[in-house]
C-alpha cells in the first residue's frame, strides 16, 4: 500500500495532522470493530484502519520527507512492522470491543489527556496574573518618556486569560465526567 492509499482507509487528506490521524481512527475503530459492527466486512476493515493508523503514526515525519526517506519508510514497514501491526489488529477485533478501548493501543489514541489540560489550566492563571500584576506594576512604577500602559490592552489580555482558563475548565470537567463514565462502566463489566 502507499501513504494515499493509508490516508484514503482513514478518509483523510495525505497533508493530515497527527491529531487528524488519531481522530480519524477512532471514529473508523468505533465504526468497524466487530463486536460493536456485526457485518463480515467489519473486521477487515478495523484490520485495515488499525494498519493504516499504525504507518501514518509511526512514519509521520518521513512522508514529506522526499522519495528516498519514503521508499526507505514503506520497505522497513513492509519487513517489519506490517505483519505485527495486521496480527495485533486481529487480536483487538476478536477482543470484545470494551477492552479494545482499554488497551494503550486505543488509550494514545486520545488528543486531550489530562497533562494537557493541567498544563492550559496554569498558563491560564499565570497569563491572568502576570496581566493583572503587570498593568499594576507598570501605573506605580512609570518608566520614564514612556506613556501609561493602555487600559484597553490590559482589557483585553484580562478577557483572553480568562476566555483561555474558562475553556481549560471546561475542557478539564468533560474530562474529569468521561474518566467517572470509563471507571463505571469499567467496574460494571469486570
Amino acid at each position: 500500500m502507499t501513504s494515499e492509499e493509508y490516508f484514503k482507509i482513514l478518509e483523510l487528506s495525505p497533508g493530515s495532522s497527527p491529531d487528524d490521524i488519531k481522530r480519524a481512527y477512532r471514529k473508523k475503530a468505533r465504526l468497524y470493530h466487530p463486536d460493536v459492527n456485526p457485518s463480515p466486512e467489519a473486521k477487515d476493515h478495523f484490520i485495515r484502519a488499525t494498519e493504516a493508523y499504525e504507518f501514518l503514526i509511526a512514519n509521520y515525519g518521513k512522508l514529506s520527507g522526499g522519495d528516498e526517506a519514503f521508499r526507505q519508510a514503506m520497505d522497513d514497514w513492509r519487513k517489519y512492522r506490517q505483519d505485527r501491526s495486521r496480527m495485533r489488529a486481529n487480536a483487538y477485533a476478536r477482543a470484545s470491543y470494551i477492552k479494545f478501548k482499554k488497551t494503550k493501543f486505543y488509550r494514545t489514541t486520545r488528543i486531550l489527556d489530562a497533562t494537557t489540560i493541567i498544563i492550559c489550566l496554569v498558563v491560564s492563571v499565570m497569563m491572568l496574573i502576570y496581566t493583572v500584576f503587570g498593568y499594576f506594576y507598570r501605573l506605580n512604577h512609570p518608566l520614564p518618556d514612556i506613556d501609561n500602559p493602555s487600559v484597553i490592552v490590559f482589557i483585553m489580555l484580562l478577557m483572553l486569560g480568562m476566555l483561555f482558563f474558562s475553556v481549560s475548565l471546561i475542557f478539564l470537567r468533560v474530562h474529569i465526567d468521561s474518566s467517572k463514565k470509563r471507571r463505571n462502566s469499567s467496574g460494571k463489566t469486570d
